[in-house]
Parts: structure tokens; C-alpha cells; sequence
């Protein structure tokens, strides 16, 4: 008799049944698998990246418009007599002086910022904690407040530093040594204190085991720091800003903030177009040179952090 009247229920068909399982289940974890996690990515990605397309696109434009397009060209990078990158002094000097203040930053902040890094991690005595805490000041520190406090220190204190070239190289490597001692003590921790102490069981001397077993292990994060300071320093508009004496040490961000004030020409476009893509070579080298050293850690597991957590690529 059961038996009959269960039969004789009718039954919910099952393909609704599976579909709300599935939404249920969708409402319980909507970020599961790829669903809005790639829809997410995707637009973060056309957000981000389509502008800085559509200026590349027209530091080609063969007239003088920034919204009409009219014909390819390479007239505001060297065609145009007086208003391309080539030919304006005032650009090209930009460029040069965002370089080279790009270059002495990462020959300056990079070794200093390797042996801050090393010092902090194997530093165990009273004040290790506070110096930590202290070398991340420059990162939580608005760039406003350096660029004036380095301003101030230079015109009241060492009043032997003058604004200009070497104002802006100090100021970059002051914001500049916090990244490279973050990357490195990441490798350092990552590959720990046994192999130094296995060389100092062999008979090396501190020196020794530092310039031949440890250095050589720190070669990717090294690499990696000088990317990221050399694209950091090369972008930097606030510090930069603070320290120049105008003219021949104003650099790239500071004419395009410049030229956007007024009608700026396709030829702003141009030159941003230009730095954007040397920082792209240089941290592009920078990643496959930090390849090329940790393929071996990659075969056998081990995590190399160093340009991942940097740019968050691995």
C-alpha cells in the first residue's frame, strides 16, 4: 500500500532539481572556479590597459589632434622639425634626466638597500624590531610629505645640497632603498641561513661566505629590486617635483603634468609612449634574467619569490 502511493507521488524532474542545486551552489560561492573571477580580471584588464593604448595610439597621429584620429605617422617622434621628441630639446633633455636619475638610483639604492636587507635579517640584538619597523617608514609615507621634508632638510640643513640633480638622485634613493631591502629579505628568508652555515663549516670565512655562497643566491631578488627601483624612480613625479631646479632637470612626468595644463601636442603622447616602453624592457629583462637564475629552483619545487612577490606574478 506505501509502496503504491509513493509510486503514485509525482516526482520533481531532475533536471529542475540539478539547476537549483546549481544555483544554490553558485549563491554559496560565486567566486568559485573561473565565473566572476575571470569576468573580473578581464575588466580589470580593458580598464586599465585600453587608455594607455588609445595614447600610444595617437602619439602616431599624423596631425596635431589627441581625439580625431587622421593617418599614421611618425611625425611627433622625429618627423616634425620642431615639435618632436628628436628635435624638441626640452623633451629630449626630460628623457635623459629621467634615465639618469633612473640609473644612479638603482647604482646607489640597490647595494645599499642588499646589505640594509642582510644586516636586518640576520640582526637578533636589542633594536632589530624598531629598525624593521623604521625601514618601512618610506613605504607608508605619503610621497608629499617626503618630497617637502627633503626640501626642507636641503634648504635648512645641508644647505650644500642644492635642488637639482643630485637633490633628486638623494630623494629617489631615499624612497628607493625600503623596496630593494623588502625583495631581498623575501629571498633571504626563502632560502634561509644553511648554506652559510655549511660554508662556514668548511672552513670559509664570514667574507668569504657571503660574497661566494650568499650573493650568488641573492642574484635574482638583486635583479628583480633593480627593476622595480629603476621603473619606481623613472615614473616618479612627486620627489622629483620637490627637488628640481627647473629646466634641464625637470623630468618626463614633470613635462607631461607640464604640457597637460596647456594644449599639450601628440608629442607628449610620444614621449610618454617612449618611457613606458624602455621601463617595459628594462623590467622585462629584469624578470627573465630572474628566470634564467631560479630555473633550477622551479624543477625541484622550491619557491622563488623574488620577482613574483615583486610584481605578483607567480
Amino acid at each position: 500500500m506505501a509502496v503504491a502511493e509513493s509510486r503514485a507521488r509525482p516526482r520533481p524532474a531532475r533536471g529542475r532539481s540539478s539547476t537549483l542545486t546549481r544555483l544554490r551552489g553558485w549563491f554559496r560561492n560565486p567566486w568559485g572556479k573561473p565565473r566572476f573571477l575571470v569576468v573580473f580580471t578581464w575588466a580589470y584588464i580593458v580598464w586599465s590597459i585600453v587608455p594607455v593604448l588609445i595614447a600610444v595610439l595617437f602619439s602616431f597621429n599624423a596631425t596635431r589632434s589627441r581625439t580625431v584620429w587622421d593617418s599614421f605617422s611618425t611625425r611627433w617622434y622625429w618627423g616634425d622639425p620642431v615639435d618632436s621628441v628628436f628635435h624638441d630639446p626640452t623633451l629630449r633633455h626630460s628623457l635623459l634626466q629621467s634615465f639618469k636619475l633612473a640609473g644612479a638610483d638603482v647604482l646607489i639604492a640597490v647595494p645599499i638597500g642588499v646589505l640594509l636587507a642582510i644586516g636586518l635579517a640576520r640582526w637578533r640584538g636589542r633594536g632589530a624590531g624598531t629598525s624593521n619597523f623604521i625601514m618601512l617608514f618610506p613605504l607608508v609615507t605619503p610621497e608629499i610629505v617626503m618630497g617637502v621634508s627633503l626640501l626642507l632638510v636641503f634648504s635648512h640643513i645641508f644647505t650644500f645640497v642644492h635642488t637639482g640633480t643630485l637633490a633628486q638622485i638623494l630623494g629617489h634613493v631615499t624612497f628607493s632603498i625600503s623596496f630593494v631591502v623588502v625583495i631581498v629579505r623575501g629571498r633571504l628568508f626563502s632560502i634561509g641561513s644553511q648554506y652559510e652555515e655549511a660554508a662556514a663549516d668548511l672552513g670559509a670565512s664570514p667574507f668569504v661566505a657571503l660574497t661566494r655562497v650568499l650573493l650568488p643566491l641573492l642574484t635574482p631578488a638583486i635583479v628583480a629590486s633593480a627593476a622595480v627601483v629603476f621603473a619606481i624612480s623613472a615614473d616618479d613625479f612627486v620627489i622629483s617635483q620637490w627637488l628640481s631646479s627647473g629646466g634641464p632637470t625637470d623630468t618626463v612626468p614633470i613635462q607631461i603634468y607640464a604640457a597637460t595644463r596647456a594644449a599639450p601636442l601628440p608629442s607628449v603622447n610620444a614621449i610618454a609612449t617612449i618611457m613606458m616602453v624602455s621601463t617595459l624592457l628594462i623590467v622585462t629583462a629584469g624578470f627573465l634574467v630572474w628566470r634564467l637564475f631560479t630555473r633550477g629552483e622551479h624543477r625541484a619545487g622550491r619557491p622563488a619569490e623574488d620577482f613574483g612577490g615583486a610584481f605578483n606574478i607567480t
